[in-house]
Parts: C-alpha cells; sequence; structure tokens
C-alpha cells in the first residue's frame, strides 16, 4: 500500500522551530518530486515548497529564508525544517509526491501533521 505518513508537529512557541518528517512507504520516493503544503482554517490549501528529484528546490515567498526542505533516499524521507516560527504559521502541514516534477498536481498525499505556534 502506498503511504505518505507525517510527523513531527506540535506546539511551538513564536520564534522556535520544529521539523516535519514525511516518509514513504510502498515505493520509493527518489524518482519523485515532494512538495510540502499547508492549510489554516477557513483558507485555501498553500503550496510551500517543493523539492525535485535532482535536489533543485523552491520555496513560496511567504516561508522562504526561514525553511528548508530536504530529502533523504536512503530514508525513504523529506524533511521541512521550519525556523523563526510565527503565529500565522499554525495549520495542518501536508506532504505531496509526484512523478512529473514540482507543479500543480501530485499523485501522492500524506494525511496531514498539526503545527501550532502559540505562546
Amino acid at each position: 500500500q502506498v503511504q505518505l505518513v507525517e510527523s513531527g508537529g506540535g506546539l511551538v512557541q513564536p520564534g522556535g522551530s520544529m521539523r516535519l518528517s514525511c516518509a514513504g512507504s510502498g515505493f520509493t520516493l527518489d524518482a519523485y518530486a515532494l512538495g510540502w503544503f499547508r492549510q489554516a482554517p477557513g483558507k485555501e490549501r498553500e503550496g510551500l515548497s517543493c523539492i525535485a528529484s535532482d535536489d533543485f528546490a523552491i520555496y513560496a515567498d511567504s516561508v522562504k529564508g526561514r525553511f528548508t526542505i530536504s530529502r533523504d533516499n536512503a530514508k525513504n524521507t523529506v524533511y521541512l525544517q521550519m525556523n523563526s516560527l510565527k503565529p500565522e504559521d499554525t495549520a495542518v502541514y501536508y506532504c505531496a509526491a509526484d512523478l512529473g516534477g514540482c507543479g500543480a498536481t501530485y499523485d501522492y498525499w500524506g494525511q496531514g501533521t498539526q503545527v501550532t505556534v502559540s505562546s
């Protein structure tokens, strides 16, 4: 069964850091572009970052300079390191995988992990 499973969410204070992980099972991620998204209550889903199979990465302006995406193909995992977190970063965070590259649609999605930034 093909799955993406996120972990690492929780509660963090403003200005703090958190690292999200997304592990693939049932398939290998090395040929896939891997993306991170988030959705806050009442808002549309927002694309944050994507890393292609050749490790080229792109970022949304809202997280550029604060978030870093990386992948470890040996562990079949993609990460999102989040620094200088703000209350407006509070959302459910999702990872996704696509064979076609960093684009508008993705083949597989994780179930999401909640990130809450609050004092």
